[in-house]
């Protein structure tokens, strides 16, 4: 009885043990070589990408921006409606990993993307526009013939809106 169940938990513990998080590359005789310990005396750890299915929730979010100063609304505005005008002022929002992919596999543009994400979904734009405010136009052709053209609108580096037009 006792033997089945030491059995069962030094074969659940060994993957553990053997399971390495380190490859290194080696120069040998008859190539590169990889492995989990040094190989040798040029050893060089490599740094492996973690691939697993599902994501990082911080991978899809924009840069950093520098808080907006609350010296731009007037003085005669209480504090709680100062910091609701400086939180509304951006236009970028959270989309998580699962729904960013499923957007970018689809070739569709929403709001709060970055340009990245557009880019990502979209390729290069053919035109571009920065005044009055910055806007990415594509075009759709069925045929050869013009079918559609998509507007990406971006404040902030975010999308702010998209509009599809017909010519």
């Amino acid at each position: 009885m006792i033997r089945p169940l030491l059995l069962t938990t030094m074969l659940l513990l060994i993957p553990g043990i053997t399971w390495s998080s380190e490859v290194f590359r080696c120069q040998g005789p008859d190539g590169v070589i990889f492995s989990d310990q040094p190989c040798g005396k040029d050893a060089t750890r490599v740094n492996v990408i973690d691939n697993r299915i599902g994501g990082r929730l911080n991978q899809n979010l924009p840069e950093p921006e520098p808080e907006p100063e609350t010296s731009d609304v007037p003085d005669d505005v209480p504090d709680e409606e100062k910091q609701a005008t400086v939180q509304d002022s951006g236009t970028c929002r959270f989309i998580n990993s699962t729904d960013l992919r499923r957007y970018i596999v689809r070739e569709q543009v929403v709001r709060g993307m970055t340009r990245d994400n557009v880019r990502r979904a979209f390729g290069n734009p053919p035109e571009t526009y920065t005044a009055p405010q910055e806007v990415w136009i594509y075009q759709t052709r069925y045929y050869g013939a013009l079918y559609e053209l998509t507007y990406v609108y971006f404040r902030d580096g975010c999308v702010e809106r998209v509009e599809y037009r017909k010519p």
